[in-house]
């Protein structure tokens, strides 16, 4: 009965001390780094505001064939009043090499952005493509350039 008991303890120290190894970490580890999506940020970095506004939290979704609607939020991380900013957004595939065209280029716009704030956005965008010709949203990357104010 005693020789039983060490067999059970010696069986689940070696099962133990296979679920801690540093092997099971490091993939822990990998797939939360795959798991963040990246955050947008303006390519235009000589606006001087460019480096305060963020795109967050994209989704994109069909209102009918031929007319996407594309939903993100815009952060200003400064504690300066923005104003209305003006940009355009080109969508492109986490895949994408550089120097490939966007999936989408279109026009944003948000409205008097204050300091620290987040402002939701919605564009509808005319497009032959079908929303499931797109790949999911966390193949998905934006890039802006900040069109106004142009400071």
């Amino acid at each position: 009965m005693r020789i039983g008991r060490l067999f059970a303890a010696a069986v689940c120290a070696v099962i133990l001390t296979g679920c801690s190894s540093s092997s099971s970490t490091d993939k822990q580890a990998k797939t939360a780094a795959v798991a963040v999506p990246p955050h947008f940020t303006a390519t235009n970095t000589s606006n001087p505001i460019a480096k305060y506004i963020e795109l967050v939290g994209l989704r994109v979704t069909e209102r009918s064939p031929g007319h996407l609607v594309v939903q993100f939020g815009v952060v200003n991380h400064s504690e300066a009043d923005v104003g209305d900013v003006k940009m355009t957004v080109n969508l492109s595939t986490t895949a994408a090499k550089p120097g490939d065209p966007p999936l989408i280029t279109f026009p944003a716009q948000v409205s008097r952005l204050g300091p620290s704030e987040l402002k939701d956005v919605t564009v509808e965008v005319p497009i032959k493509l079908r929303v499931y010709e797109l790949p999911d949203w966390q193949f998905l990357k934006a890039d802006f350039e900040i069109i106004e104010p142009k400071q």
